[in-house]
């Protein structure tokens, strides 16, 4: 059985909404470090039941939101928790986001990230559709440094990555995403018994249960789209049409035009005083 149909029979179970309530222990501290305005264009990338973008929508009042998730019946869940005509789901992948390019102000992703089979792909991808200044959040209980978390990687059929927190950091700036900031969320919410109840649920020590839920808990990753890249570029002459612009300043183009980016820049650099 691969992911998704491992996904899509947990969501014809009703698994999603089980899942949802694990999430959201520690995904609400994730999200509330969102840096939100109202009107905010959010991804949520592996929504499952869709529970982040109803939370968002009813504390921050966002703006037109899509879950994307590989799994139909996860999706199909997902429209009937809600009639927000705000928000949508739809069946995808992660390698080939049906975006615009920058037209998305915040990406979320909640254990989700480690089924991409060319992360390094998913991260230029989403690099590609974040507005510049937007974020991208990666929460992921699955990673090195939490061990007992690395049985999972038996109930499914693909290998999931399993990279550690300094792996996390490189891999967001190889793809061009500064790392904002990093950070193990734990579970205080997870009852976990006096040691002389255990073996318990599947747990043969209550040190092994601390350490997957109150020390290691959730790995929160943030990056951030620049809105440039600090390298010689001396081909355009920018310090002569922006006075003031330091001579190592180049732009981040990727897909945008390039008179579109000179004003985003100039709009930028004016609210630094150091220029």
């Amino acid at each position: 059985m691969n992911v998704r149909e491992q996904f899509d029979a947990w969501a014809s179970a009703g698994k999603d909404q089980g899942m949802e309530e694990r999430h959201w222990h520690t995904a609400k501290h994730a999200l509330e470090r969102m840096p939100l305005e109202e009107g905010d264009r959010i991804v949520d990338l592996g929504t499952g039941s869709g529970y982040a973008l109803r939370a968002l929508r009813e504390a921050c009042n966002t703006g037109p939101s899509i879950g994307l998730d590989g799994s139909p019946n996860m999706v199909s869940n997902a429209r009937e928790y809600t009639d927000d005509t705000a928000v949508g789901y739809l069946s995808g992948d992660f390698h080939h986001l049906p975006f615009h390019t920058g037209s998305i102000d915040h990406i979320w992703s909640m254990e989700a990230f480690y089924y991409s089979q060319d992360p390094l792909a998913v991260l230029r991808e989403i690099r590609r559709v974040l507005r510049p200044g937007g974020t991208f959040s990666c929460a992921v209980n699955f990673f090195e440094e939490s061990t007992h978390t690395h049985e999972w990687q038996e109930n499914v059929s693909i290998d999931m990555i399993l990279w550690n927190r300094q792996q996390y950091r490189e891999k967001f700036r190889e793809a061009g995403l500064h790392v904002a900031t990093q950070d193990r969320i734990p579970d205080r919410q997870i009852e976990i018994p006096d040691v002389d109840v255990f073996p318990f649920d599947g747990w043969d020590s209550r040190h092994a249960m601390v350490d997957r839920y109150q020390v290691n808990g959730t790995l929160l990753t943030v990056g951030v789209s620049p809105w440039w890249q600090v390298s010689a570029f001396p081909a355009w002459g920018l310090s002569d049409v922006i006075p003031g612009l330091p001579a190592s300043v180049t732009l981040c183009l990727s897909e945008w035009d390039r008179t579109d980016t000179l004003v985003a820049v100039w709009a930028r650099s004016s609210e630094k005083s150091t220029w």
